[in-house]
């Protein structure tokens, strides 16, 4: 915690027929870091790392299509595509030349993709736990995969999502938890709650999804032209280490840094290390 009054700008963005929810932290006049959350995130998981980088940056994060307060896609458009092309839409609505990225899971898949594209854009380029393999092949993908088929479309009550949430996800603080509740759960006119993202369609999009449209993200690590660090949970069942290897192999520009006893959710299990991390990368001359 830094102790510091944080600023916060909550609003809305409209790009390509949807609406999205987007917050920014910090000052308006402050060097700008974009924070793209995973598949079942939400931009409000950013709150820590966006008060430890204070009163440097503003932070800028968005929730995603199909999450949060962001629109649902009809289409069940969730592919990497569309992701990168929703993140250059904001990006270029709030103005942003150039810019940090960080992203977290699926969110680094788009945030490797995006700067690989828009190598001008993007200065310095973070992801947490994400990588070449993690998403086909991994004991992670294979468990994310199995939550996705087998979470409930509602919940009686609050302390039975609340249960859920906590098997699910047991290392983490029950504030993380209960934070993660409130930003994913919205109350049935009925009674008992439903998510608030759009779980058939995002489900659906990772189970069975059109093979066209996955990204090999090779190509793209080896096309950054930005420092990147790559952050791993040394007990994350996703990204393996080899494959942070083989991603710092790829490219002179990536470094690998394992964060001791963490999992794939880094952010939530070992704030003050993520932070420590981020930030001395980040407020590198």
């Amino acid at each position: 915690m830094t102790g510091i009054r944080m600023e916060r700008r909550d609003f809305t963005i409209a790009i390509s027929g949807l609406n999205f929810g987007v917050t920014e932290w910090g000052s308006a006049n402050a060097w700008p870091v974009v924070m793209l959350h995973g598949i079942r995130g939400y931009r409000e998981t950013f709150i820590g790392i966006a008060e430890a980088l204070q009163p440097e940056m503003r932070v800028i994060a968005f929730d995603q299509r199909g999450r949060g307060e962001s629109d649902w896609d009809p289409a069940r458009n969730y592919y990497t595509d569309i992701y990168v092309a929703d993140l250059a839409g904001i990006v270029d609505a709030l103005r942003l030349a150039n810019f940090d990225l960080l992203g977290h899971s699926m969110g680094g898949i788009n945030a490797i993709v995006y700067a690989a594209r828009c190598p001008q854009r993007v200065r310095r380029l973070v992801i947490e736990d994400a990588g070449p393999g993690a998403f086909e092949a991994s004991a992670g993908a294979a468990r994310i995969r199995k939550e996705l088929a087998t979470t409930p479309d509602r919940f009686a009550s609050w302390e039975e999502a609340a249960a859920f949430m906590r098997e699910l996800r047991p290392t983490v603080t029950e504030d993380a938890r209960q934070q993660r509740l409130r930003s994913m759960l919205k109350p049935l006119p009925s009674g008992g709650f439903t998510w608030r993202y759009d779980h058939a369609g995002i489900t659906a999009a990772r189970l069975d999804p059109d093979a066209s449209r996955i990204v090999d993200v090779v190509p793209s690590l080896q096309a950054l032209a930005c420092p990147t660090l790559v952050l791993r949970g040394s007990r994350s069942d996703y990204l393996q280490p080899e494959m942070a290897q083989r991603m710092c192999e790829l490219n002179p520009r990536i470094s690998c840094v394992a964060i001791s006893d963490a999992g794939h959710y880094i952010h939530d299990d070992q704030p003050a290390r993520f932070a420590h991390a981020v930030t001395g990368f980040l407020k590198m001359s």
